[in-house]
């Protein structure tokens, strides 16, 4: 964990070992959408790579504020997504209606029987700006 760059690498590891939850596995799935989908929304030249949002600039709106409002949307949509792998069903869809679940793999891709879960939880804790997520 230390390696990855997780903070409080020991507490990660050793809730892995003491409790047989694969927190390598989603300390990667939360450090790569933090990576994927969250970060870019730091830097506000990002505005610029959309058409509408560089008219909005064009036309007087204020960078930051829109930075702003931006990175609050991305970053509740995220939490939304990640609320509902979590879930691992619809609530609203017939009793017999199938779910899902995200599993972890070994380095082949084989599934190890590990569910990852609780990604909502840590999802604050693994930004790599070590602000848990102030800025978004």
């Amino acid at each position: 964990m230390t390696e990855l760059g997780a903070s409080e690498p020991g507490g990660w590891a050793g809730s892995e070992v003491r409790e047989g939850i694969p927190q390598q596995a989603r300390y990667l799935a939360l450090h790569r959408i933090w990576t994927k989908a969250l970060l870019q929304w730091r830097d506000p030249s990002m505005l610029r790579r959309n058409e509408a949002l560089a008219q909005l600039l064009d036309q007087g709106a204020e960078q930051e504020l829109l930075a702003e409002a931006l990175r609050g949307i991305v970053f509740d949509t995220v939490l939304e997504l990640v609320m509902i792998i979590d879930e691992g069903s619809d609530p609203d869809a017939p009793d017999d209606a199938p779910g899902w679940t995200l599993m972890e793999t070994d380095s082949s891709g084989n599934a190890t029987g590990r569910r990852v879960g609780g990604l909502h939880e840590s999802l604050l804790e693994v930004d790599p700006n070590g602000i848990e997520a102030a800025d978004f």
